[in-house]
């Protein structure tokens, strides 16, 4: 059961990644899903989680965005992130639709970007206010404009996921929609958490 809690919980360290046998799982999982859509399936899922994403946010007590919520660990994301709002929820996208934006550019046009990707450092603040939803949005935005002018999704040229190893510009693609669906159903639990 969710629940609000106005201390912190004792919770793994960002990055630590997914427990057992679970990171081997999403592995196949995500290949699989790679392998069986294309494009214009991955920008229909990606579309229609954002906008299941818009609803959740919008029906969202008045004033309780911004409140945090224990929730039960849900398959594919770290423990670390089972204590965030709503809000932090969208800032996480937010700043993983930019990288993923960014990556997808840089891949198409042959370029392999600087850096590494790391899943700490995209772990919100809890002071996130309500200006993140539409920067948020735009986000999104970007993540469908680079998908739409990326020359080659197919790249050869390849950047590293910290879970899942070297991916071309397509797999950024489906990576982009897939990680939605998973903050979609936290978004959903938190929602649970705050009414119960």
């Amino acid at each position: 059961m969710a629940q609000v809690q106005n201390a912190s919980p004792q919770l793994a360290a960002p990055g630590a990644g997914l427990p057992g046998i679970e990171l081997p799982i999403a592995r196949v999982l995500f290949t699989l899903r790679a392998w069986t859509h294309g494009r214009r399936r991955i920008d229909a899922l990606f579309r229609q989680e954002r906008a299941l994403i818009a609803e959740l946010v919008r029906a969202c007590p008045a004033g309780r965005l911004g409140e945090r919520v224990l929730i039960p660990r849900p398959r594919g994301l770290e423990d670390s992130s089972r204590y965030w709002s709503v809000l932090m929820t969208l800032e996480h996208l937010r700043l993983v639709n930019l990288a993923c934006a960014a990556i997808i550019c840089e891949l198409s046009e042959g370029r392999v970007p600087a850096g590494k990707a790391s899943t700490a450092d995209v772990k919100p603040s809890p002071d996130v206010t309500e200006a993140v939803i539409s920067a948020y949005e735009a986000s999104c935005d970007e993540v469908l404009a680079a998908v739409e002018s990326a020359k080659d999704l197919d790249s050869a040229a390849r950047f590293p996921h910290p879970w899942f190893g070297p991916m071309s510009a397509r797999r950024w693609h489906v990576l982009a929609a897939v990680h939605l669906g998973l903050h979609r159903h936290q978004i959903e639990a938190i929602l649970r958490g705050l009414k119960g």
